[in-house]
């Protein structure tokens, strides 16, 4: 199992996130596109690593034209020497239309074509092939030389998806090379829908699970003492809820029987009254999308919800004060 570590946003603090990160044996680095761009700070992060890998997880794809995306994860992989993963996500209607002012279709198509449109226009620059993409939300027939790039040592970056619903899961199995599972999930919504959704893209597809990363990290509860647990639970605790008021993500809620509780959730977020929604998340629900142990028998616990179904996660118990501990319990989750 991979690690990767979360780089810093701060542009001012990049390097230093990056070199930490690469020195204590993080496989990767990502960023997400919260209250920062993600692709600037992954340029100073390549600029000042050697063999960490680099990701976007996520950007939001349809923020962007395939062309724009296709442009920056080129140079972004080709600047790192291979080393930079294109990581995507659909996110809502009220941030598409609201945040990023652009026109919001039918995400699960979209994202297909915005995937295969990307794959066209990395073909023409990689191999040669005529730009002949015509689709219902995005069309692409004009390269010229001089919009060509010329450093294709690298060839194209990878491309993971964020899905939850089944339906964007079958489109990650279809057309990206991975998926990150979002972290509101749980061991039997991934066993009973997740997994099934992917086989079903990756037959379309003409492949195998081996040709296929899962990357997924559950809510981690725990401290080295009581006090610290109880902190970790308060948090997770508040982003249980805040994902759980989400309407896109009751499928997850539903398959447990707690499916009511979303739109109690959802009335609760629209009130502003987010410290109220924490109460409504049971110990019972705390267990299911958390992962709760003490420091020493945590990686076990992990693993034995996990191991035999995600290939990469994120964190590096930064809650644990001995660094050599930390080395020793990544050791321990990557050999599996």
């Amino acid at each position: 199992m991979k690690i990767d570590g979360g780089l810093s946003p701060d542009l001012d603090t990049v390097a230093d996130s990056i070199r930490a990160l690469e020195e204590m044996g993080f496989d990767g680095a990502g960023t997400a596109e919260m209250n920062h761009d993600p692709f600037l700070p992954l340029v100073l992060a390549a600029a000042n690593s050697k063999k960490i890998e680099l990701k976007t997880g996520i950007a939001v794809a349809f923020a962007r034209s395939p062309m724009v995306l296709a442009n920056l994860a080129h140079d972004l992989n080709a600047y790192s020497k291979g080393r930079f993963t294109l990581g995507l996500g659909s996110q809502i209607k009220p941030h598409i239309s609201k945040r990023f002012s652009m026109p919001w279709g039918k995400p699960v198509p979209q994202m297909r074509e915005l995937v295969q449109a990307m794959r066209a226009i990395w073909a023409n620059w990689y191999e040669g092939k005529p730009l002949e993409f015509i689709g219902e939300y995005y069309t692409h027939t004009l390269m010229t030389p001089a919009f060509t790039p010329q450093n294709t040592e690298y060839g194209a970056p990878r491309v993971i998806l964020a899905a939850v619903g089944p339906l964007m899961t079958q489109v990650s199995g279809e057309v990206a090379d991975g998926m990150i599972v979002h972290p509101f999930s749980n061991e039997r919504y991934i066993r009973e829908v997740t997994l099934p959704a992917i086989d079903k893209g990756l037959k379309i597809s003409g492949r195998s699970r081996e040709d296929f990363e899962i990357s997924y990290t559950p809510f981690i509860i725990s401290g080295e003492n009581e006090e610290a647990i109880e902190a970790a639970k308060k948090v997770a605790r508040q982003r249980i809820s805040f994902y759980g008021s989400t309407p896109a993500y009751k499928g997850v809620l539903d398959i447990h029987g707690w499916g009511d509780l979303q739109a109690d959730l959802n009335s609760m977020s629209k009130q502003g009254r987010w410290e109220e929604m924490t109460a409504l998340i049971t110990d019972d629900m705390l267990d299911v999308f958390g992962v709760i142990a003490e420091p020493d028998k945590l990686v076990e616990a992990m693993l034995a919800r996990y191991g035999d179904i995600v290939d990469r996660t994120s964190g590096g118990f930064d809650f644990i004060s001995d660094q050599d501990q930390r080395k020793e319990m990544m050791a321990k989750l990557r050999a599996g």
